[in-house]
């Protein structure tokens, strides 16, 4: 059975995945700063882990905001170059199985995207993503890994950082502003603040940020699913602090197995989406 074979370049990894029929290939990514050899040098990696021959592939389906550097068919195998946006909606219902839901794509910034079956709308974004929290932290704690920041943040606490509801008043103000809402993301800084605090108190500003855009997203089209992905969704404290605002407004921040190649993944199903062919058993 022929293989479909996805990628998706971004400015310092590009994520590969592939399709035998219904079946996902284990997908994976590597680092290089120069786009159009990440392209290649990981495509040499996937198809040597998975033993497969270039007789083996039908299609490359390319996207991300690196894929411009690819003009030309990769190994001169027919490479189509797919929406990043329509990539990205394709891939978050795919992982869940939801009809339709906001789909959010944390990189170094953030994008939205409404999936409807076939129907993939661009909302908009935010710049706060992954290049605020490693330009914060670098600034703040002089540490730009972001592993590095999230075991910090694994030592740190809120109550020396941020401002909350409970610190204003004594009573609940409605029922989603409860005691422990933020009020002032970094309103509350103490002198006494440890590295792990300020570094759980970028994570939150991040998260909190992409949390209440994709909330009033989701809200717009009468929605309370919400699908994360993109690398940020790799981070351990981003469920919990996920879970925490939608908790509070009555939505679901769903993190599915895969999250970060969702885009990719969408991207190699778009083959089979123009091609009349089955997506997923």
């Amino acid at each position: 059975m022929k293989i479909i074979i996805g990628i998706d370049v971004g400015g310092s990894t590009t994520k590969i995945c592939g399709f035998r029929g219904p079946e996902l290939l284990e997908p994976l990514f590597v680092k290089a700063a120069d786009p159009v050899a990440s392209v290649y040098g990981g495509f040499g990696k996937f198809t040597s882990q998975n033993g497969i021959a270039l007789t083996d592939i039908e299609r490359v389906m390319i996207t991300g905001v690196g894929s411009a550097y690819i003009s030309s068919d990769i190994y001169g195998l027919k490479t189509e170059h797919v929406s990043e946006f329509v990539s990205t909606g394709r891939g978050g219902l795919y992982l869940t199985g939801l009809p339709e839901a906001v789909i959010v794509s944390m990189g170094t910034g953030t994008a939205l995207v409404h999936a409807s079956g076939d129907k993939i709308e661009y909302l908009g974004g935010t710049g706060v993503g992954g290049g605020t929290l490693i330009g914060l932290a670098k600034k703040m704690l002089g540490v730009q890994n972001v592993e590095i920041i999230s075991a910090l943040a694994a030592e740190g606490d809120l109550e020396r950082v941020d401002l909350r509801i409970g610190d204003i008043t004594d009573r609940e103000l409605s029922p989603t502003l409860v005691m422990e809402t933020t009020a002032a993301n970094f309103g509350k800084v103490s002198d006494i603040a440890t590295n792990g605090d300020l570094a759980l108190g970028i994570l939150n500003l991040v998260f909190e940020t992409i949390a209440m855009v994709s909330i009033f997203a989701a809200r717009s089209h009468g929605l309370r699913d919400v699908i994360l992905t993109g690398n940020l969704s790799t981070i351990p404290q981003a469920g919990p602090l996920f879970d925490k605002t939608g908790g509070m407004f009555g939505f679901n921040f769903r993190m599915p197995v895969h999250a970060q190649y969702a885009t990719v993944i969408g991207a190699a199903l778009t083959y089979f989406d123009t091609n009349g062919k089955e997506r997923k058993e």
